[in-house]
């Protein structure tokens, strides 16, 4: 009997109609990676997207497609736009001129590319090899969730199913969603020997069938970490966003045992966005799910765990250790803990909208239903970043997009360079003074009702997407009275803490609490959970840095 046949080597593709280029691209990409990978030339976007085809049948997979931006036929980003239907997870690279430069600027928001190379790349070792090498550490770490084996079967106005849908793609783990209704979902929910009365169903990539599943049982089945592997660290990390991120980052890197604590996905609410433009030392923007999953395998590179789907029920304080409780029961100690819990968008109150969530009204969740809204009206509610983040993406593939504020103007609360793309996007309309006063519809959203608040009058629009970004609620009823928060919920720190009566006992220590320290000594806080933070990505990186700081200072004075 013979032996079975070895899987394939990964691919990586290159795609250039100049012969001369394409041969030196080839040259340079085989003298590096040609014993792990397949380098694979093609000299048109038709003939790569046919060698991509093939691949695909035969079950090969591709790591890194690069493509010229200047091609007869299909340009470059013409060719990536229909690559990513067959090979989501390969990343994405742009050769261009340098007079093409705004050119590939753009392909970052259309097909969500990597990067992007200037010719000419010499020397290969400073300007080809980081750029791919980073690019391959990248697809390693999510090509191990295939697409075409991970299947979600759901009702499409079913709130469920969307957090599923949300929940798997915040956390980089790539599906196929089906449709109950149809034929497929049905054959699908057949050969699982279920029905639609218990929806959504996950086909994990074993076979194994999640009927209604939790978030914990997606993450076990589907390979993330939810079990912390020691009983004491030095430090506990609660919360994934930007500033838990830059914590865990900083805090194992210089040496401490570090694990950080998420409850759905890292990223936070950042990494829900689309597109952040003004973070430092990405001019060209970077996707927040981009941002978060670099950051992550950053943190783990130097040592952190990285444990998610676990809900933090309680803080407690036994002697020197910080005891973190988790809802099934378990716990977790450690010298001292860094509270970075971030917030959540605060609920829109009016009449019928609670009836519609997952059903048309989404909070935050544009990225993850943006491809459903394809040529329909769009309606977004809120002022900040966030919305007008939101409103751009959505108006790449959807009819028109309304903007509906309380407010005169954009201008108090949100950046400058996002309502300048606002003005001079057509498909986007900002309707001022206006909230939503009522939502209708049968199984699913259909009609809202807005009301101008200046006066008075209310009209009634057709609506099956409503996208709601408005307020900061902070995830801290679960500290109880622990630790010192404002009025709002937020966590006090350092010099905002109140000089008397920090807690029943008073402040236990002869120092003033650090400044990012709680009422608590060795529990600190950082990013949009902390009273008065700027609620900016790169302050609440900044945070999560500082905290570590003074997380140092703490240990060093014990």
């Amino acid at each position: 009997m013979s032996a079975p046949k070895a899987p394939a080597k990964p691919a990586i593709l290159s795609v250039d109609d100049d012969p001369g280029v394409s041969r030196a691209v080839v040259r340079d990409l085989r003298k590096r990676y040609g014993e792990k990978y397949r380098i694979i030339r093609a000299e048109s976007g038709d003939q790569a997207l046919e060698t991509l085809r093939e691949m695909k049948l035969r079950g090969d997979a591709v790591a890194v497609i690069v493509a010229d931006y200047r091609m007869p036929g299909l340009s470059g980003i013409e060719f990536l736009e229909q690559a990513m239907d067959l090979y989501p997870v390969a990343r994405r690279v742009l050769l261009t001129a340098y007079a093409d430069t705004d050119a590939a600027i753009d392909a970052i928001n259309v097909v969500d590319l990597d990067h992007y190379l200037l010719k000419p790349w010499d020397p290969p070792e400073e300007k080809l090899y980081p750029v791919i090498d980073a690019l391959l550490d990248a697809w390693a770490s999510s090509s191990h969730h295939p697409a075409e084996e991970t299947k979600v079967i759901g009702h499409r106005w079913s709130e469920r199913s969307s957090d599923v849908r949300e929940f798997l793609a915040r956390n980089q783990l790539a599906y196929r969603w089906y449709m109950s209704d149809e034929p497929e979902g049905q054959r699908l929910l057949s050969a699982a020997g279920t029905d639609e009365l218990r929806l959504p169903v996950v086909i994990a990539p074993n076979g194994d069938v999640l009927v209604e599943p939790t978030d914990a049982e997606l993450a076990d089945k589907l390979g993330l970490s939810t079990t912390l592997s020691e009983d004491f660290y030095d430090l506990v990390v609660i919360g994934g966003g930007p500033a838990g991120l830059g914590a865990a980052l900083y805090g194992a890197s210089e040496g401490l045992r570090t694990v950080l604590i998420e409850r759905r996905a890292t990223g936070g609410q950042a990494g829900q966005s689309s597109r952040i433009e003004n973070y430092l030392g990405f001019p060209d923007g970077v996707s927040g799910a981009q941002l978060a999953d670099r950051a992550r395998r950053q943190a783990t590179k130097f040592g952190a765990e990285v444990i998610t789907a676990r809900d933090v029920t309680g803080l407690e304080i036994n002697g020197s250790a910080r005891t973190v409780r988790f809802d099934d029961g378990s716990s977790v100690d450690a010298h001292s803990v860094i509270l970075a819990t971030g917030v959540s968008y605060r609920q829109l109150s009016a009449p019928g909208l609670d009836t519609y969530t997952g059903r048309g009204v989404y909070y935050g969740s544009a990225v993850t239903e943006a491809a459903r809204c394809s040529e329909q009206d769009v309606y977004i509610v809120g002022g900040a970043n966030s919305a007008g983040q939101a409103a751009v993406y959505l108006s790449r593939g959807a009819r028109s997009v309304t903007i509906l504020i309380r407010g005169n103007s954009l201008e108090a609360s949100m950046s400058y360079y996002l309502i300048q793309q606002i003005e001079k996007n057509p498909k986007i309309t900002v309707r001022t003074c206006t909230e939503v006063v009522g939502a209708e519809g049968d199984d699913h959203l259909e009609r809202i009702t807005l009301r101008n608040r200046a006066t008075g009058e209310e009209d009634t629009v057709d609506a099956q997407w409503l996208f709601i970004f408005i307020g900061a609620a902070p995830l801290t009823d679960w500290l109880g009275d622990v630790v010192v928060r404002d009025g709002n919920g937020f966590v006090l720190a350092g010099p905002d803490l109140p000089s008397e009566g920090v807690t029943p006992d008073g402040w236990p220590l002869d120092r003033a609490p650090h400044h990012l320290e709680t009422s608590v000594p060795g529990v600190f806080v950082a990013g949009d959970v902390h009273a008065e933070s700027a609620k900016r990505v790169a302050s609440a990186v900044g945070e999560g840095a500082m905290a570590v700081m003074f997380v140092h200072r703490y240990l060093a004075q014990q």
